[in-house]
């Protein structure tokens, strides 16, 4: 019988402590082979934008070249955990896809060449490659390329402490701490077949793969090979295991050290990392696990029997994860069993007797035969039972595992059965490589998102995301402020909001800030700007009314970076307009400037490093008509770019058909429910902002140079490393002249999304620009 132990659930009821012992740190680490367009597996080195294997702690490869492995920090959170995966993947995928490469979604390999085709993975560390190479002499590179998700687990150090100080335990703390997670050790490792069960999600391979396991199957078509009731190669004796069965004791740190030392010093295993259990012991010294164990203890559990699950973009679910989670705590609070190496045997006999017949399998239990449905059904009866204990009053567990146990009694729910069924109305191939190709669809649809981190300022998602791809770890320090700590070895920034870095001095700010100063700070260096002139107060402005008048002017606040208390005037204006003006620009500012109107397109050159990054054009908020639809219909369809959304979440806002929308289009003499022409553009706002549904429209390739060269003179009269300046061109066809261009405005801490996801152009890359300028230049 699987039954709790009570007393250990009665001191966490009397203590309150049963929320906290649901309560962990997760980690996740998944590995994907890299395909090509056509599904077999990539050749091609690991890719240089991931930057040093070695060093990133985010993007490495395991066996092979050809395998992505994919680490997450420890959260105390499996949605966190979870999400960070997520964001690696996209962050993977978007640089795959640009040389029509995609990550596998099966934990079985792609189409496989010759053993001695697969590129075993180049290691700075020679010994490192050394026994990659080893490896591959002993098991075969096919074998190796088999990949899955590791599930790190451990309890909040918090409350072990508050479990250790109500458990009346005669050891210390670290005794208490290895004890307990010894037990779980063992009673996961006991009960791992119904995890395989219920997580299994391997069923077919290849023909490619290895001879004999192929020879001995049975096929859906001349490529898709099976074994029945086999819901996961990768753990059967196909899969991934050591050449013969190698039994550690569980029973303490020093059996468990020593047993793997003994088959090291041996010459069993090559390595401790050859030491494939489906469970391991972990410590936080990540260099000697031996000695970490040894000396500070078990940091954590680290499950390695986990399939990428191709139903799911990221290979897991969130259901699944819960899951999991659910089981070690259950598997804390039953009674502890006793696993010797003859009850060992018996439970990696149990996973064969699963992979072999199911769960109409029978395993020992006790001194009777029982069915696996018939035990599996028990467990999940007693997790219920552990569950109503400790959270009687959250639903969303127990119908967790109400969902397993109809997995249990209807095994067309299992992801096996339903990721095979899919396969034979396709083929292994195919289907493995449509679900890859729709996943790096999803990645790029938003590429610009961090999951996680959504609530940051776009520019510091990309710069995050840019950081994390190549091996740079960070630490919000001010998530409100958009404040984060970048590191990279002994290398340290701060950076707010993506370009405001140490690279640009605090009085280069206050230039661009003001802009009286920039203007003055650029007519020094011959640089072009408007005519203009300063008020601190309305009535001084009036005065000037009648010599204005009849002029094209802008009115502005002095300091405005997001170009807020704006005014253009380009047609007569009344002295009431032009009073009203100036109040609005006076909210934000105690000067407000008065500035020629300059003809020409308003063009902002992204600068960076003495460098011009990206030009882009913004265009009012429009649509173009296609002679069938009308306005409204056409903005609807225009907002389906999944680039386009609303509080500036995204690279473009949506266009909205607001009171200002319609008032403009009256006076053009047009409504929503017009039809356009064919081809006919429709404005809908004068402004050309972002914020208001324009258009980012690059032109980094159509702008000559001369005028890059004026917008580089122009951050350098400010000894600004980043700016955006801003300049009014009359004709790009034409080199400029001191009569074709003028500079309105630079401003510091330029946005960088816009440029990296225009609405028409391509990714201009000014993430990586700037940790290029922070770290070096990746190599």
């Amino acid at each position: 019988m699987v039954s709790l132990n009570m007393d250990v659930i009665n001191q966490l009821i009397d203590h309150n402590l049963q929320e906290e012992v649901l309560m962990g740190q997760f980690g996740l680490e998944k590995e994907n082979a890299r395909v090509d367009k056509d599904g077999n597996l990539a050749l091609t080195p690991h890719p240089k934008a991931f930057g040093n294997k070695n060093d990133n702690p985010y993007i490495q490869t395991d066996f092979s070249e050809s395998q992505i492995e994919m680490i997450t920090p420890v959260f105390d959170s499996i949605q966190e955990t979870y999400n960070f995966l997520e964001a690696l993947q996209d962050i993977v995928t978007q640089e795959l896809i640009e040389v029509d490469e995609y990550l596998w979604t099966s934990s079985n390999p792609p189409v496989l060449p010759r053993d001695e085709d697969i590129p075993i993975a180049r290691m700075e560390d020679p010994l490192e490659e050394m026994y990659r190479t080893q490896l591959a002499q002993k098991y075969g590179r096919k074998k190796q390329l088999l990949s899955g998700i590791h599930y790190n687990f451990s309890f909040k150090e918090d409350f072990l402490l508050k479990l250790y100080k109500v458990s009346n335990s005669k050891g210390d703390y670290r005794h208490f701490k290895d004890e307990l997670y010894l037990k779980v050790a063992r009673n996961s490792l006991k009960y791992r077949w119904l995890l395989i069960y219920l997580t299994g999600a391997s069923p077919v391979f290849n023909r490619s793969y290895i001879e004999q396991c192929v020879a001995l199957s049975d096929h859906l078509d001349e490529e898709s090979h099976y074994f029945p009731n086999m819901n996961s190669l990768r753990n059967s004796v196909c899969g991934y295991r050591n050449q013969k069965p190698l039994y550690i004791s569980f029973n303490s740190i020093e059996d468990y050290v020593l047993g793997i030392g003994n088959l090291v010093d041996s010459k069993e295993l090559l390595s401790v990392k050859e030491f494939y259990s489906p469970i391991r012991l972990k410590s936080a010294h990540g260099k000697n696990q031996l000695q970490g164990l040894r000396d500070r203890g078990i940091a954590y559990l680290e499950l390695r029997m986990f399939d990428l699950n191709p139903l799911y973009k990221n290979g897991i679910s969130i259901d699944i994860m819960k899951f999991i989670h659910v089981f070690l705590v259950f598997m804390l609070l039953k009674q502890d069993e006793t696993f010797n190496e003859e009850e060992q045997v018996q439970a990696s006999l149990n996973v064969d007797t699963l992979l072999i017949k199911g769960l109409q399998g029978q395993l020992s239990d006790t001194e009777e035969l029982v069915s696996m449905e018939e035990k599996a059904v028990e467990i999940l009866d007693a997790m219920k039972a552990m569950l109503m204990l400790i959270r009687p009053e959250d639903p969303s567990l127990l119908n967790l595992l109400e969902h397993k146990k109809r997995m249990l009694s209807d095994p067309n729910l299992c992801y096996a059965l339903l990721i095979k069924s899919e396969i034979q109305r396709s083929s292994y191939l195919h289907y493995h490589l449509n679900k890859a190709k729709q996943y790096a669809e999803m990645s790029l649809d938003t590429g610009y998102r961090f999951v996680g981190f959504e609530d940051l300022e776009l520019s510091t998602q990309l710069l995050l995301k840019a950081a994390v791809k190549r091996g740079i770890s960070f630490e919000l320090i001010d998530r409100e402020e958009n404040f984060v700590v970048l590191k990279k070895g002994e290398h340290t920034e701060y950076v707010k909001q993506a370009t405001k870095t140490s690279l640009d001095s605090y009085s280069t700010v206050l230039i661009m800030e003001n802009k009286i100063v920039t203007k003055k700070v650029l007519k020094q260096q011959g640089i072009r700007v408007p005519d203009g002139k300063a008020y601190q107060n309305i009535d001084d402005a009036m005065q000037d009314y009648e010599i204005y008048q009849d002029t094209n002017i802008v009115i502005k606040p002095k300091s405005t970076n997001f170009r807020m208390g704006i005014t253009i005037f380009t047609n007569n204006f009344t002295k009431e307009d032009y009073e009203q003006a100036f109040e609005m620009a006076f909210k934000y500012d105690r000067t407000v400037l008065l500035e020629e109107f300059i003809t020409g397109k308003e063009y902002r050159f992204l600068v960076m490093g003495g460098e011009v990054i990206g030009i882009l054009h913004r265009v009012p908020a429009n649509v173009v008509g296609d002679g069938i639809h009308t306005i409204e219909q056409l903005i609807y369809d225009k907002n389906k770019d999944p680039l386009r959304g609303k509080g500036y979440r995204t690279p473009l806002e949506r266009i909205q058909l607001g009171d200002a929308e319609k008032m403009f289009l009256k006076n053009q003499s047009k409504n929503p429910t017009d039809i356009p022409d064919l081809h006919e553009v429709v404005y809908l706002r004068e402004n050309s902002n972002i914020s208001t549904g324009g258009d980012s429209i690059d032109f980094t390739d159509e702008i000559p140079n001369s005028y890059k060269q004026i917008a580089i003179r122009s951050a350098k009269a400010a000894g600004a490393t980043f700016c955006g300046v801003d300049m009014m061109i009359d004709n790009i066809n034409e080199e400029a002249t001191d009569q074709h261009y003028s500079i309105i405005e630079i401003n510091f801490n330029p946005a960088i999304h816009i440029h990296c996801y225009p609405y028409q152009g391509i990714n201009r890359r000014a993430d990586d620009k700037i940790l290029d300028l922070l770290f070096g230049i990746l190599s």
